[in-house]
């Protein structure tokens, strides 16, 4: 009898698939050492970069470069580029061109989903296939050079914001949502006297929070490490740059900065090691994106996974 039920569970356990067997010891410790691995290469880099961030010039000097272990820890990097007004500039450059980028990104792109979620809209199906088209064709980075530039774009901060304030895949993603919206509530809604624009503020904007946190995530984030279009249209100007572009030219390239902005860095690299003062800027552009993340990972599941299945 014992036979039989040992037989009976070896067959079975031969017919699971790969995924549903029981781990081993030795599994588990190869999945332990594996996700241990992977969580040290992405934090490693990360932990070395804010303790260099807080270190003196000294312990710098005797890690040889980055430093590992902290010791003797100072604000001296930040005080000195808080002080010297270009990364305090770009800063608030930075954050102004990612509030209102966002802003108007998402005011259209809801406004455009919107109505292409609609079934008896005027043209819909013949601007959702322009739209689709131009996610497999572009124009090209010549073209919209000379579009940009010829419309007087050249050195002027809404050419870091409109060439790229749609993308047509989010859109495509809140028209999914929206149109799977439970058709008794806009019934009911429209039966109450409710229009178009109220039906969108009161009844699919609140029932569609999760993917419209997601998204705007996605163009908050797009438009703070955003850095190429600076370097097209405005590569000269730099009272106008905003805080990625100085990390490109201070920390990438390792130059300095034209005008003031090389005054202010050479300044406060008098009083404080260089290279703390190259992780400070580092550290300062990942603030904002480590910040508002927690806010909207929640959602992300629900928005993004849901909101492309549904499509």
């Amino acid at each position: 009898m014992s036979d039989a039920i040992t037989t009976t569970r070896r067959r079975r356990a031969s017919s699971r698939p790969v995924w549903e067997e029981q781990p081993t010891a030795v599994g588990q410790g190869v999945k332990g050492l594996t996700l241990g691995g992977i969580v040290l290469l992405i934090l490693g880099p990360l932990w070395c970069v804010v303790i260099t961030s807080f270190s003196t010039q000294g312990s710098i000097n005797r890690a040889g470069g980055l430093v590992i272990v902290p010791h003797g820890l100072t604000l001296n990097a930040y005080r000195a580029m808080l002080d010297d007004g270009p990364v305090a500039r770009a800063m608030f450059v930075s954050l102004a061109i990612t509030i209102v980028g966002t802003a108007f990104s998402m005011l259209v792109s809801i406004l455009c989903a919107y109505g292409l979620s609609r079934p008896r809209s005027l043209g819909h199906r013949t601007l959702l296939m322009i739209l689709v088209v131009t996610m497999f064709v572009s124009g090209g980075l010549i073209p919209s050079y000379l579009v940009v530039t010829g419309l007087g774009g050249f050195d002027q901060y809404w050419a870091l914001i409109l060439p790229s304030a749609v993308s047509v895949f989010n859109i495509l993603v809140l028209r999914s949502f929206y149109g799977s919206t439970a058709s008794e509530l806009i019934d009911a809604a429209r039966m109450d006297g409710a229009g178009e624009w109220r039906i969108l503020w009161s009844v699919v904007l609140p029932t569609s929070r999760a993917v419209t946190a997601v998204i705007t995530l996605f163009y908050a984030v797009g438009y703070w490490n955003s850095f190429f279009n600076v370097m097209l249209y405005m590569p000269t100007s730099s009272q106008k740059w905003p805080l990625q572009y100085v990390l490109y030219q201070y920390v990438n390239l390792g130059t300095n900065m034209p005008g003031q902005v090389n005054a202010g860095f050479g300044n406060a690299a008098t009083a404080t090691a260089p290279l703390s003062l190259q992780m400070a800027v580092v550290v300062l552009t990942l603030v904002p994106v480590v910040i508002a993340f927690p806010f909207v990972q929640k959602h992300f599941a629900k928005g993004v996974l849901t909101g492309a299945v549904k499509g």
